[in-house]
């Protein structure tokens, strides 16, 4: 592929502070990285840090390659996650309130900075933040995409949640005031009144056409954004081979050891992301089911994060719990209640199968993995992927309808999907279609493949 001039365009990536987003950004950095991009990673100094230590599938030389800002934001509370509070992580708000509003003054006086020295910037930002695109617009040599953090059909749902995509598949989309806090919803509402989209160029998709093209051709047909350029990119993740050696200097988590003694496509991999926390009687219900459906398991069982995943979070709330469960379960599983390496996790041969909360990053790591989910959407664009996920995809099956998020689910009605997705012939459909997909979003990003070449028409224009 014929590139511009590389060494005169900065590329600055500025995530939203949510380890989702953070995670995504830095992996398109890394990939811009490779293409012989100069590559600014802009974030709160504590963001900055954790999203390199969660960093996952890349070699730690690539991550020398990215140029790090922290963006500093005055304190901010960064108070416990509730349990027992509705599904949406409102613990964060003030530092989400803080970042819009102090990392602008910051951002704006690094972008003058690069301006000075390169030919072009090219602000490549998180859409929940409006005013990156808007500080972009001020440079005389910039430039602004805005980066898709979530499916491209939740937009075609947000936009016409009667639309024929939606209806001929029997889909169902949820409202945002139905899935996320009031608190948030305003605060999206502020994000907005920046009129985002008139300052972009264009939209990075973190998604394949193999998993979502018919989307992703409506999106581009719609009069809101029929004027950007778009550009279908994922997935973002590294694509891992789990029977490659460990790299030199680099020591495998104790549950990958426990794996490979597992037979091929036995496990079941339960995980519900960093921003949510299940209620304690919720948590002893899927203990009761895991144990009774007698399946293989790795369990994350951990809170949600707090804004400063680094301060101390002292004894684990499920200590009594956990003693009891792993006493009863010893062999046939594992619990983490730390971080787990999900990625290696879903690569693995012997996991057969995701219970997952549906956030988009799981979701396209699960796929691009070839691996089915069990379905347990928590809030926001979450009950939209599992619908996705179950009825248009067809490569997963639903543990709790979003209309039961304020139950507690008991334990035989967990059981019993994990038996089917497990141990039934229509569980073993959804494997081989999970399968088929996964191979299909591989070919999208190897050569000749769909999202290979919008990362190629991306690096191009931006570099033209």
């Amino acid at each position: 592929m014929a590139i511009g001039s590389v060494e005169s365009v900065a590329v600055v990536a500025v995530p939203f502070p949510a380890q989702g987003h953070l995670n995504q950004l830095m992996h398109l950095s890394l990939l811009l990285a490779a293409r012989g991009l100069d590559v600014h990673y802009a974030a709160p100094p504590p963001h900055v840090r954790q999203a390199r230590s969660r960093l996952q599938g890349w070699d730690p030389d690539a991550v020398r390659s990215l140029r790090f800002h922290g963006l500093d934001v005055p304190a901010y509370e960064s108070p416990a996650p509730d349990p027992a509070a509705p599904p949406f992580p409102n613990h964060l708000m003030p530092m989400f309130e803080a970042f819009a509003v102090a990392a602008r003054a910051p951002l704006a006086a690094l972008l003058a900075t690069l301006s000075a020295s390169y030919r072009r910037v090219v602000v490549v930002y998180d859409r929940l933040n409006s005013f990156v695109a808007a500080e972009a617009a001020r440079l005389r040599n910039g430039e602004a995409f805005g980066l898709q953090c979530v499916a491209v059909s939740y937009n075609v749902g947000w936009l016409d949640p009667e639309h024929r995509l939606v209806r001929e598949h029997g889909l169902r989309f949820h409202p945002a005031d139905a899935c996320m806090s009031r608190e948030f919803v305003e605060f999206i509402s502020r994000a907005e009144q920046d009129d985002q989209d008139k300052s972009s160029a264009g939209i990075v998709m973190n998604t394949s056409r193999a998993i979502e093209g018919e989307f992703i051709d409506e999106i581009a047909a719609h009069p809101m954004f029929n004027e950007l350029k778009l550009f279908a990119v994922g997935p973002l993740n590294p694509l891992l081979d789990a029977t490659a050696p460990t790299p030199p200097g680099q020591t495998r988590h104790e549950c990958m050891e426990w794996l490979d003694k597992q037979p091929p496509a036995s496990v079941l991999y339960v995980s519900f992301g960093t921003t949510s926390s299940l209620h304690g009687d919720q948590v002893a219900e899927l203990a009761a089911a895991l144990k009774g459906s007698k399946q293989r398991f790795i369990w994350v069982l951990r809170d949600a994060d707090r804004a400063d995943i680094f301060a101390d979070s002292g004894e684990s709330r499920h200590a009594a719990l956990l003693s009891r469960f792993t006493a009863e379960t010893e062999g046939a599983g594992m619990v983490i209640t730390g971080w787990a390496p999900q990625l290696e996790i879903l690569s693995h041969g012997a996991t057969a199968a995701f219970m997952s909360h549906c956030g988009w990053n799981s979701t396209m790591e699960s796929l691009s993995h070839g691996k089915p989910i069990l379905a347990w959407p928590m809030h926001s664009d979450q009950p939209w992927d599992a619908e996705l996920l179950c009825k248009y995809l067809r490569a997963g099956l639903l543990v709790r309808p979003w209309e039961k998020h304020s139950e507690v689910i008991p334990a035989e009605s967990i059981q019993k999907v994990i038996e089917e997705a497990m141990l039934s012939e229509k569980g073993a459909g959804i494997r081989r279609r999970a399968k088929e997909l996964g191979e299909a979003v591989r070919a999208s990003v190897a050569d000749g493949g769909s999202s290979r070449k919008g990362l190629d028409d991306f690096v191009g224009y931006i570099t033209r």
